[in-house]
């Protein structure tokens, strides 16, 4: 298998790892994924891209606002982008910027309509960087409470657009979890029985992956909820050991730098020789990032890998 069909079996697999995100969606019997514009049988979602960023603001939860940059000029820069991705033929965004970080559900919609893209949100909150993202609440709330308000924004909407969460996302750096994050994950396992809504953990290690696995289990929970994001940044037998499990593993930091495609490679190789590359997903967590502290125009810069037209080149 040469790398273009690596890749490709990947990002299938992004679509067969959301299908099961809403299979009891409150509004539709049927299975679907929730999508900003509203549920998509899985079948539909095409190609998918399972990690990726529209506009990200790292200012803070106590400092976030949506007045931040110019919505407009960020429209006219990034939708064409999104055209000519989904014309190389990727169908579908996993967007997984989380609330307080910069999460626009509206602006998301836009986006969406105008480029003919199925664009996923999440739910859920982002304890990692010493909980800089969180808001108060997360400290203050019981577990139940925290999960009640995520549960609200998948059936009634996100910050009353109407628009509806297709998965969850988390934040952890290195393992085991501390205790905050170890509620945090208490909630999403609430809300993932109550709707079926898969479990985005962006963690800083494979312990902070396998902690996550053990305490979903003690929740009844299935490995198979918990999609390990950069799992990239631990290489190696513990992707294989969680994957085996029924874990998804993201590889989220793909580019088409040398060092990068050749470290991908051997990732997806490593997965096919022991079995598990059907549970691989290969994204490249790439977006823009709102630049200064302080009210700026559009002054919106590329982040990460600056693949902001994803397999065009593969």
């Amino acid at each position: 298998m040469d790398r273009r069909r690596f890749l490709h079996r990947a990002l299938a697999g992004a679509a067969g790892c959301l299908a099961g995100c809403a299979t009891r969606d409150p509004a539709t019997p049927d299975q679907v994924v929730m999508t900003v514009r509203g549920p998509v049988a899985p079948a539909r979602l095409g190609r998918t891209l399972a990690h990726e960023h529209v506009v990200v603001d790292f200012i803070g939860a106590d400092r976030i606002s949506p007045g931040r940059y110019a919505t407009d000029q960020a429209f006219e820069l990034i939708l064409p982008h999104l055209v000519r991705l989904r014309e190389s033929g990727i169908h579908t965004l996993v967007e997984c910027t989380p609330a307080y970080i910069g999460r626009r559900p509206d602006f998301l919609l836009r986006l969406a309509r105008a480029s003919r893209m199925h664009v996923v949100t999440n739910t859920g909150w982002y304890a990692a960087v010493q909980g800089r993202y969180l808001p108060r609440e997360a400290r203050e709330w019981e577990v139940e409470r925290i999960a009640a308000h995520w549960l609200d924004e998948w059936i009634h909407g996100i910050d009353g657009t109407g628009i509806r969460p297709g998965f969850l996302k988390l934040g952890t750096g290195n393992g085991p979890l501390p205790e905050v994050d170890a509620r945090l994950l208490r909630a999403a396992a609430q809300v993932h029985r109550e709707s079926g809504l898969r479990i985005f953990l962006h963690s800083g290690d494979g312990d902070a992956a396998r902690d996550a696995v053990r305490r979903l289990d003690a929740e009844g929970i299935a490995p198979s909820a918990l999609v390990w994001v950069h799992a990239q940044n631990d290489p190696g037998p513990t992707q294989v050991e969680l994957a085996r499990q029924g874990t998804w593993i993201s590889l989220d930091g793909f580019s088409l730098a040398p060092a990068s495609a050749v470290r991908h490679v051997e990732a997806l190789t490593l997965h096919r020789d022991s079995g598990t590359l059907g549970k691989v997903l290969v994204s490249h967590d790439d977006g823009w990032l709102v630049d200064g502290d302080a009210p700026s125009g559009n002054r919106l810069t590329l982040f990460a890998n600056g693949n902001v037209t994803p397999y065009t080149a593969i």
